[in-house]
């Protein structure tokens, strides 16, 4: 019975964090933090699929010659999936850092900027922003 309660909760406190709301500024910092913390594990297993997509896309947009597209697939393929480890690395690290100065700043109206950005101006395969968090992950960080 106490599993069943704490199940119902947990899916509640799910569906709120998804549904849209204006973003508050006042925890910026620690929302940003905790966010990156828990999304860069989720990069880093997509980044093969990232780098996939991106590759499709951005030889598909290309100009060169099918040799040369040809010729590109394998490099490019691992160059997008190490940057997509990475980067993805990075987000954890910096998610990790803004850390302590959410958690004192979470009460105020100033905040950090962001440490890494390129989370902000790169495209993902899931972006959907919530009550509470941004789900954004499996981000193609050579769009940004």
């Amino acid at each position: 019975m106490a599993s069943r309660r704490i199940a119902v909760w947990l899916a509640a406190g799910a569906i709120a964090a998804l549904l849209p709301s204006p973003a508050e500024a006042a925890a910026e910092t620690l929302r940003r933090s905790l966010q990156n913390i828990a999304l860069a594990p989720l990069d880093i297993a997509l980044a093969p699929v990232t780098a996939g997509h991106a590759l499709y896309h951005d030889l598909g947009a290309s100009e060169e010659s099918t040799a040369v597209k040809v010729a590109f697939v394998l490099p490019g393929f691992v160059w997008n999936t190490g940057l997509g480890i990475l980067a993805g690395a990075l987000r954890e690290l910096a998610g990790l850092l803004e850390l302590p100065p959410g958690l004192v700043l979470a009460c105020c109206e100033t905040q950090l900027p962001s440490l890494f950005d390129a989370v902000e101006r790169s495209e993902a395969l899931v972006d959907v922003e919530g009550r509470v968090f941004r789900l954004k992950f499996g981000i193609d960080y050579s769009s940004g």
